[in-house]
């Protein structure tokens, strides 16, 4: 059934010729660049989920993390829209197939092999570690191998910057990657960094060691569950003879804490480099899964190929071409000279004919000579009129060729070959097109005078501004001052926050960090210390005094200790902490703590000839114990020992005499 899809033109601009694949959430054709007449892969969404934001916005993302990078090592990606009910993007068309397909076809690979496949993959993912973006959905399906053995990092669709929420895509709360490649931190906390992109190349490296994924199960969450409770088996279980250093690089690079993995494709490819040297793995190319017998028969683009010349059909296959009844005959050449009658021929015998008599009285070796010089004067002349006559003809004239998506180099050594002069190059930031990559030419096409200056606009990458990390711990006044010098264009928002370390009013940091490449009118937040933060008073009643003196002094604050009495803190503990416990008081103030001496001392009213009733409850509101002792019964004190005005301890006993 015809795709009717094929034949449509997007924007004007992209006529998609075939379909290549098609999957779940998207379909990919070969596609004519009518304005660059180059051939080019188009991904058209799935038309159940062009109405799905998130699906729209997983698009979107794909065509800006792929274009921020520019590596031989990763599918480029240069243009993204919507037209015609569809939604699409652009990308760098590769001819060959994917790892999986080599898989499936191989089995499994050598060492060498392997190696071979792996090391331009962790290539470009480093350029993308460099850049900040986690492509987080490697697996084979997403490496491209070109017939030309040029391996190529695909499908950025699940990439996010590092400096974002660093969370795993999710769509109505399904978790979107193919499990048996994720990372045990994406499957049970939706996260993923760097370290996540080294988990599922090492599972890829373990793949194409074994011919298969290392876990598997009847459904998705019985391999999700192996990721996550059980460590990577070592391929050399079921291929024997691998050396330990290559079971080692996969236990490394795919341990379930990403702590212990290395830290980015960078450092992967680094030990895989090791390991290379340790054991002396040979350099092979790259299996592309080409058969031997004969070249390509797929061309680059859709432009049908110049026919060969064709071979005579009664030739003896010796490699002579039959160039046409007007051409050069095999057997006899005739040379005409403009203004000469016919020179010298050749018949068919091939004898020469008998040679001009001479003149009588002219020697022959001046004849000879003079007819050489009036050759090369006939000679002369005929190419001198025919230069000038090419010339004013067709010779002056050149073909300015296509230079929009050249880099700049190629593009100067087509203008040279064309006869052709560079004129000014102007360079100018753009976030889509490639650094060094020729955008625009004037003239940009058609016939030209040889000798014209073409004007070239030649892209100078994403424009970015970074700022200084030597703002970090400055006066804000000065950080001001330096960042309107500086004139970025940015937008700065200035926090007050609590440092211990950064004097107040100096700046403490910036988010972004200092340093990182943001692209215009980004919002960076400016964080201003306001000195150290206040500190909480712990709580200390009852803790010796000297260790609530340590305790105080480690939280940096002043310690000032006096004495009191208590009837309930025993001697050398706290009885009191001014301020009390949980209020906060500013960094490095004072703390005054009361340190306990004992039971308080009371001095002792005088209760003689009082109530011995009201006597009691006076002495016993002041902490004193009474004991009463009667004579002659009756109600009134007549003597108290101690007496009035003595000093006695909190809970002493009083001793009190009734008489009637």
């Amino acid at each position: 059934m015809t795709d009717p899809v094929v034949g449509l033109v997007l924007e004007g601009r992209y006529r998609l010729e075939e379909r290549l694949a098609r999957g779940g959430m998207s379909t990919v054709y070969a596609a004519t660049d009518l304005r660059l007449d180059r051939t080019v892969a188009v991904k058209v969404m799935a038309e159940h989920l062009k109405h799905d934001p998130s699906f729209v916005d997983r698009f979107t993302r794909e065509a800006r993390a792929a274009a921020m990078l520019s590596h031989p090592n990763v599918v480029s990606v240069s243009d993204q829209g919507s037209d015609q009910g569809l939604v699409f993007l652009v990308m760098e068309l590769v001819r060959g197939r994917t790892l999986r397909d080599l898989l499936q076809a191989r089995g499994r690979l050598t060492v060498a092999e392997a190696f071979a496949v792996l090391e331009p993959v962790l290539s470009g993912l480093a350029a993308a570690h460099r850049a900040g973006i986690v492509h987080r959905d490697i697996k084979p399906e997403n490496v491209l191998i070109g017939h030309d053995g040029v391996v190529k990092v695909a499908d950025f669709g699940l990439a996010r910057a590092v400096a974002g929420t660093g969370q795993t895509s999710h769509t109505g709360g399904v978790l979107i990657g193919t499990v048996a490649y994720l990372s045990p931190e994406q499957l049970e906390r939706g996260r993923a960094d760097a370290r996540s992109d080294v988990y599922a190349a090492g599972i890829v490296l373990f793949e194409m060691l074994t011919g298969h994924p290392p876990f598997g199960g009847d459904t998705p969450l019985a391999v999700a569950y192996q990721h996550v409770h059980h460590d990577v088996p070592t391929p050399s279980e079921e291929v024997p003879g691998l050396a330990w250093q290559v079971d080692e690089l996969v236990a490394r690079t795919t341990r379930r804490d990403p702590v212990v993995r290395p830290l980015d494709a960078g450092a992967f490819l680094a030990d895989l480099e090791d390991v290379r040297s340790d054991v002396g793995i040979p350099r092979v190319p790259v299996p592309t899964g080409r058969s031997s017998a004969g070249p390509d028969t797929i061309r680059p683009t859709n432009r049908p190929r110049t026919t060969s010349p064709q071979r005579h059909p009664s030739a003896p296959g010796d490699g002579t071409e039959v160039l046409g009844a007007s051409s050069r005959r095999s057997g006899s050449r005739t040379s005409m000279l403009p203004g000469m009658g016919a020179g010298p021929t050749t018949d068919v015998a091939g004898a020469r004919p008998a040679p001009p008599r001479p003149r009588p009285g002219v020697p022959d070796h001046i004849r000879r000579r003079r007819a050489r010089f009036a050759v090369a004067i006939v000679l002369l002349l005929a190419i001198t009129v025919g230069a000038v006559g090419w010339w004013f003809g067709s010779g002056r004239w050149t073909t300015v060729p296509e230079l929009v998506g050249l880099d700049r180099e190629a593009a100067i050594g087509q203008l040279q070959e064309a006869g052709l002069e560079v004129g000014s190059v102007e360079e100018v930031f753009d976030e889509v097109v490639p650094v060094d990559q020729v955008m625009s030419a004037d003239p940009e096409g058609g016939d030209a005078i040889r000798g014209t200056d073409v004007d070239l606009v030649v892209s100078k990458g994403p424009e970015r501004f970074a700022v200084d990390p030597a703002l970090v711990n400055r006066p804000i006044d000065e950080v001001r001052a330096a960042l309107a010098e500086a004139e970025l264009p940015l937008t700065f928002t200035e926090v007050l926050d609590y440092d211990n370390d950064v004097p107040e009013g100096n700046v403490t940091g910036f988010d972004p960090q200092p340093g990182t490449q943001l692209a215009r009118d980004t919002a960076v937040t400016v964080y201003v210390s306001r000195g150290p933060a206040p500190v909480a008073v712990p709580a200390l009643i009852g803790v010796a005094a000297a260790d609530a003196r340590a305790t105080l002094e480690q939280l940096e604050f002043v310690v000032e200790e006096t004495t009191g009495q208590s009837s309930e803190v025993e001697i050398g503990e706290v009885m009191a902490v001014d301020p009390p416990a949980g209020q906060e008081a500013p960094f490095g103030s004072t703390v005054t703590i009361q340190v306990s001496d004992g039971l308080p001392q009371v001095t002792v009213p005088d209760v003689v000839g009082d109530d011995v009733d009201d006597a009691t409850e006076e002495l016993e509101a002041l902490g004193l114990r009474v004991e009463v002792q009667t004579f002659i019964a009756g109600s009134t004190v007549r003597r108290q020992s101690p007496g009035a005005g003595d000093v006695v301890r909190w809970g002493d006993t009083i001793y009190l005499l009734v008489i009637a």
